[in-house]
C-alpha cells in the first residue's frame, strides 16, 4: 500500500546516491585540476628562477665572440670556443651576473666562474664597481707595451693593496700568468683578459694564494671567465633542498637539520682546522690583512681528503681597499656601516660617517661558524675546553688592546686541541 501510495519513495535512495557520487567526482576533478595548477606554476617559477640565473649560454657566447674577433685571449680560450674540449656542467649560480658552473676540461674536473654585464654594486650602496672594462675588455689599448702594462698593473695592485710586500714580483707572476700559450710574451689580448681578471677581488687573491693548501687553484682562464679546481663537496654542512621546501622549513630547525649532515668529528675537526690556517693565512700576511666579509657554511667547501678548500671568496677583501669604499659612506646607526653581511664598522654620529675600522676580526667570524658545527658530537674529555676556547675566540674585538697577541693565542690554542685529537686518527 504504502508503496503505491507514494511511488516515489523508491527513487530518492538511488538519486541520493547519485549526488554523492557527482559531488565526489567534482571535489576530486577540483583537487586534481588544483595539483595539476600548482605543479606548473612550481616548474614554471623554477624554470624562471633558473634561466635567469644560469646563463652560461650567454656567457660563453660572449666570451667566444669576443676571442674569435680577436679582442681577448687566455689558456682556455681554445678549448671553450675553438676544441670545445672545455663544457659547462652543473649549474652553481646564485646571482645572474656571478655565473658559477661546474665543468669538465678534458679528463679533468673544474669549476667554471663567469662574470656577466657590468655587475656587481656595493651591497651598502648604490655606487657600481668600476668594472666597466671588464665586460667591453678596452684596457690596455693598442700600443701599450709591455713595460706600460706591468705599470698599470704594478698602480691598481698599490691601490688595492698599499705599499705591502714585493708588488714588483707579483707583477711578474701575473704577466706569468697572463702568458696563456706560454710563448715567452704576452700578447694584447692576453692583457685585456688579465686586465678584466685583476678587477676581481677573488681571481686577486687566489693568485696571491695559490701557493697555500686552501685555495683552489687557478686551470686556466679567458677574458673574465676563469676556471679552477673542482671540490667535491660544496658546502661545510647541509643537505641542498628544493626552494619550496626551504620555505616551509623554519630557520632554527634547518640549522638543526644542517647539523645532521655532517662528517665524523674527527673529520670536522679537520675541516675546521683547516679554516683556522685559511685565516692565518690572510690575516697580516706579505701584501697586507684580507676581511672575510661574508663568513658562511656555502663559501667553504673539502675535497675527499678533508682538506677544506674556498670555495667563493669574492667578499674577501683587503683591509686597504675596503677602508676606502667605506670610508666617506654617509651613516645613521651602525646598520649603515656594514659590507657583504661580517664586514661592520661603527657610525660616528658627530660627522654622521662610517668609521673605517671593522669592529671584529677573522677568527671571532670563523669560530661563530665553527661552534655549533664543532661542539657537536665533540669528545666528553675536550667538549668543556674546545668550548670555552670557542668562546673566547667569539669574543674577539680588533679594537682590544693586544689583539694580535690574544688572536694568535687562541688561534694556536685550537689548532692544537683538534690536532692532538685527531692526529692519531686515520683522519689526520
Amino acid at each position: 500500500m504504502a508503496r503505491r501510495l507514494f511511488p516515489g519513495a523508491w527513487l530518492r535512495k538511488p538519486h541520493s546516491a547519485q549526488v554523492r557520487l557527482s559531488y565526489v567526482r567534482i571535489k576530486y576533478l577540483f583537487i586534481s585540476w588544483l595539483v595539476v595548477f600548482i605543479g606548473s606554476w612550481i616548474m614554471y617559477v623554477q624554470y624562471s628562477t633558473y634561466t635567469e640565473l644560469c646563463r652560461g649560454h650567454d656567457c660563453r657566447k660572449i666570451i667566444c665572440d669576443k676571442y674569435k674577433t680577436g679582442v681577448i685571449d687566455g689558456s682556455a680560450c681554445s678549448s671553450l670556443c675553438a676544441k670545445e674540449t672545455l663544457y659547462f656542467g652543473k649549474c652553481l649560480s646564485t646571482k645572474p651576473n656571478n655565473q658559477i658552473y661546474l665543468g669538465i676540461w678534458g679528463n679533468l674536473q673544474s669549476v667554471i666562474k663567469c662574470q656577466m654585464e657590468e655587475a656587481a654594486q656595493h651591497d651598502f650602496g648604490t655606487d657600481p664597481e668600476p668594472r666597466k672594462e671588464i665586460v667591453l675588455f678596452d684596457k690596455p689599448t693598442r700600443g701599450t707595451t709591455v713595460e706600460k702594462f706591468k705599470e698599470m698593473v704594478y698602480g691598481l695592485f698599490k691601490a688595492k693593496l698599499g705599499e705591502q710586500g714585493n708588488l714588483s714580483e707579483l707583477v711578474n707572476l701575473i704577466l706569468s700568468f697572463a702568458d696563456g700559450n706560454k710563448d715567452g710574451r704576452v700578447s694584447l689580448p692576453e692583457a685585456k683578459s688579465a686586465w678584466a681578471l685583476l678587477q676581481l677581488e677573488e681571481f686577486l687573491l687566489m693568485v696571491i694564494l695559490q701557493d697555500k693548501e686552501h685555495t683552489p687553484k687557478l686551470m686556466g682562464f679567458c677574458g673574465d671567465l676563469y676556471v679552477t679546481e673542482r671540490v667535491e663537496y660544496t658546502s661545510l654542512y647541509g643537505i641542498s633542498l628544493p626552494w619550496i621546501i626551504e620555505l616551509l622549513i623554519p630557520s632554527g630547525f634547518r640549522r638543526s637539520m644542517d647539523q645532521w649532515f655532517t662528517p665524523s668529528w674527527p673529520r670536522k675537526a679537520k675541516i675546521a682546522i683547516g679554516l683556522l690556517e685559511f685565516v692565518e693565512d690572510i690575516f697580516h700576511g706579505p701584501y697586507g690583512n684580507f676581511l672575510m666579509c661574508d663568513t658562511s657554511a656555502k663559501n667553504l667547501g673539502y675535497n675527499d681528503k678533508y682538506d677544506l678548500k674556498m670555495m667563493d671568496m669574492r667578499k674577501i677583501v683587503s683591509e686597504i681597499n675596503l677602508k676606502e669604499i667605506i670610508k666617506d659612506r654617509q651613516c645613521d646607526s651602525d646598520l649603515d656601516c656594514i659590507y657583504g653581511t661580517d664586514c661592520r664598522t661603527l657610525c660616528d654620529q658627530s660627522k654622521m660617517r662610517c668609521t673605517t675600522e671593522v669592529i671584529q676580526p677573522n677568527l671571532a667570524k670563523a669560530c661563530q661558524l665553527l661552534k655549533d658545527y664543532l661542539l657537536r658530537g665533540a669528545p666528553s674529555d675536550i667538549h668543556e675546553e674546545l668550548e670555552k676556547q670557542l668562546y673566547l675566540c667569539i669574543a674577539l674585538k680588533v679594537t682590544a688592546n693586544q689583539m694580535e697577541m690574544e688572536h694568535s693565542l687562541i688561534l694556536n690554542n685550537l689548532k692544537t686541541l683538534l690536532w692532538k685529537k685527531i692526529s692519531h686518527t686515520n683522519d689526520s
